[in-house]
């Protein structure tokens, strides 16, 4: 696991050790990087379900001005600890279920959130209302969500934009839909 791109492009990640983390390949997470990658300059980005924190990180190297960590597994937040201070970076970094980081974070605005929960957790609709609901994302804001590619989900009241397939994952992309 590395960074792919930007500042600290080729930097490589501490270890995943723990099996209940599944880390985004890096073939993917550079397409979606590549993707939103306009969007990301001066960029206020949340990475829910942040796992290794690597998501993050490389929002952060290709330009990001913050990014927000949140997992509630206590390994997971261990390892995005590790990870950014492997890098000398420092970030806020949230030990809580989606819902308490969605509340703590009301009133705050992001461009981008990254929504990577566990396949087959079926957080992914509960999500996106939580983030409607506290009005997380800004006007032009993008979430970037990815799931198993068999998986269908109402991402009301958000569009999908885009949907990218890469072998078992399926990558969407939302933006709130201004009609509503």
């Amino acid at each position: 696991m590395r960074v792919t791109a930007g500042k600290y492009k080729g930097r490589v990640l501490e270890e995943n050790k723990f099996e209940h983390i599944r880390p985004t390949a890096d073939m993917v997470k550079q397409a979606i990087f590549n993707k939103i990658n306009f969007d990301l300059q001066g960029a206020k980005v949340l990475d829910l379900f942040c796992g290794t924190g690597a998501l993050g990180i490389e929002a952060i190297s290709r330009g990001a001005s913050e990014v927000v960590f949140a997992d509630k597994d206590a390994r997971s937040i261990s390892l995005t600890i590790k990870n950014l201070n492997k890098l000398g970076l420092t970030a806020r970094v949230l030990n809580a279920t989606y819902q308490n980081a969605i509340k703590r974070l009301s009133g705050e605005k992001f461009d981008i959130i990254i929504l990577d929960p566990p396949y087959k957790s079926g957080l992914y609709e509960d999500c996106v209302k939580l983030i409607y609901d506290s009005d997380l994302l800004s006007e032009n804001g993008i979430i970037v969500c990815e799931q198993n590619k068999e998986d269908e989900f109402d991402f009301s009241p958000f569009e999908t934009t885009d949907i990218k397939v890469y072998g078992i994952k399926k990558v969407c992309y939302l933006k709130l839909n201004k009609s509503i």
